[in-house]
């Protein structure tokens, strides 16, 4: 009964929080662009004041990743995000061309559902606020339960900013009694104009599924090429210093390593220099049972966690306690293959192939298997090389020569900076893009008559004989023509 009962007060706060959203949004639409700004910036210094209690919480709550990193990753999504968006045109008329006779004008979607993962709790949380808000919409968080502390402490930072500034804090609120049932009435909610979902596959397909507009991100799987004309330490480096960011929750970061044959020996040996520890096939056995479940998902129980605290849980004791990464061979794609699936932990597979076509194909089966869509990483000299791979590589992002992990989320790149990102069609996803603002507005089309009926008609071809010509127009008609078209703009 009391299980029961929790349900229905999820439920009841749903509809209580979604209506105070559409209430405060309704207000934030009769704001200029330098108003909805000021609140931005306002959750932006907010969450960089926070950012350090924030991510000991976020840590606390989880066991996930390393407090100094999800410093990093606060300031990120909140100061990093704003400079990015802050120029940005999002309220109003976005563009106008009066010589074609078109305006463009922003119009927010309104109330956001916003899912919130365990892994990024905290920074997503605060990247989300600022590009709906910047937007011009509310957003209501889904938060994980076992994140549910630190997103709620969040969210009280970021109310309070909003209000500092002059806005409404129902603009940002989240469900305090999290339940299926109340993740699933906040995506089906007739108030509900979008959903924001970063979480996991049955998560994300659970929005798709909703009824509602969604954007959501699938598994991340990146694979990474080392080609043979790359700096080979700097690439190493960069690779590793990704993967054990925050201990690889960030579903941009590599999760294995491919290279051509002839450089495998010296792949490794550069690996193990910087603190790779190669796993033997007994060690590589043993991991690969568990870091998989029966079903074949990943098991949360490596997700986030150090190489010492996975060796433990897997009864590898032979690992030094140097190790920044495990690394295993691995030879296939698929069921009975665990390191070619997504590892959000400091856990990478091994893969060589004869040439780059064969690294090509094997990149492409990694990325179809899991992944498509996301993200593939490369390291190189050869322009060539990243060309022949773009073109071929079911990717929407091709990071060369950077850690994977911050070149994906726009950190150390001039990509959009974000902690959702879109996997396109091939990956079920509605935008292959980093989504910010200019994905949570609708934009409105305003389009001047141009031509009369009869001047269209003009332009068309003669059918007469029953073969279509078009006919012949001379300079002087299309003068005529043009200088019509003017005078009824400047009537206008």
């Amino acid at each position: 009964m009391q299980l029961y009962d929790k349900d229905l007060l999820s439920m009841q706060e749903v509809r209580d929080l979604v209506e105070a959203a559409k209430a405060a949004q309704k207000e934030l639409a009769e704001k200029n662009q330098a108003e909805v700004d000021r609140i931005v910036k306002a959750i932006a210094d907010a969450g960089v004041r926070n950012a350090r209690r924030l991510a000991v919480m976020a840590n606390e709550d989880t066991g996930f990743g390393r407090v100094d990193d999800k410093v990093v990753k606060n300031v990120f999504a909140s100061r990093g995000v704003w400079e990015h968006i802050k120029d940005m045109k999002t309220i109003g008329e976005l563009e106008r061309d009066d010589a074609k006779g078109i305006r463009v004008i922003a119009v927010p979607v309104g109330v956001i559902a916003g899912l919130i993962p365990s892994t990024n709790p905290t920074s997503t949380a605060l990247f989300k606020a600022e590009v709906s808000i910047k937007a011009g919409n509310a957003i209501v968080f889904s938060p994980h339960p076992t994140a549910l502390r630190c997103i709620r402490e969040t969210v009280k930072v970021i109310r309070q900013a909003i209000a500092e500034a002059g806005g409404n804090e129902n603009l940002v609120s989240c469900i305090s009694i999290p339940t299926m049932q109340a993740t699933d009435n906040l995506m089906r909610h007739p108030d509900t104009a979008m959903i924001l979902a970063t979480g996991g596959s049955a998560m994300v397909r659970a929005a798709y599924s909703s009824g509602t507009p969604a954007i959501g991100v699938g598994p991340g799987n990146g694979p990474a090429y080392i080609e043979r004309t790359c700096d080979l330490p700097l690439a190493v480096k960069r690779i590793l210093d990704s993967k054990t960011f925050d201990n690889g929750t960030i579903c941009a970061s590599e999760q294995s390593i491919i290279c051509d044959e002839d450089m495998a020996d010296a792949v490794r040996a550069e690996m193990t220099k910087q603190g790779a520890y190669f796993l033997d096939e007994d060690e590589r056995a043993k991991l690969g049972r568990y870091i998989l479940r029966a079903n074949g998902t990943m098991n949360p129980e490596i997700v986030g966690r150090s190489v010492q605290t996975i060796s433990k849980l897997a009864g590898l004791d032979r690992v030094p306690e140097t190790a920044r990464v495990l690394v295993a061979r691995e030879d296939g794609v698929g069921r009975g293959h665990p390191y070619s699936n997504e590892k959000l932990g400091p856990i990478l597979g091994f893969y060589t192939g004869a040439d780059y076509r064969d690294v090509c194909d094997k990149v492409c089966t990694i990325l179809r298997y899991e992944g498509a869509g996301h993200t593939f990483s490369m390291h190189t000299k050869d322009d060539k090389m990243v060309d022949y791979f773009a073109a071929r590589v079911p990717a929407s992002r091709i990071i060369v020569n950077t850690p994977s992990t911050l070149g994906g989320i726009g950190a150390s790149t001039n990509l959009m900076p974000s902690l959702t990102l879109g996997c396109g069609a091939v990956g079920g996803s509605a935008t292959s893009e980093n989504v910010g603002p200019m994905q949570l507005l609708n934009k409105r089309y305003v389009a001047y008559g141009q031509m009369e009926m009869e001047d269209i008609r003009a332009s068309m071809p003669d059918c007469s004989d029953g073969i279509c010509r078009m006919p012949e127009v001379d300079s002087v008609q299309v003068d005529e023509i043009v200088r019509k078209i003017i005078e009824r703009l400047k009537a206008m």
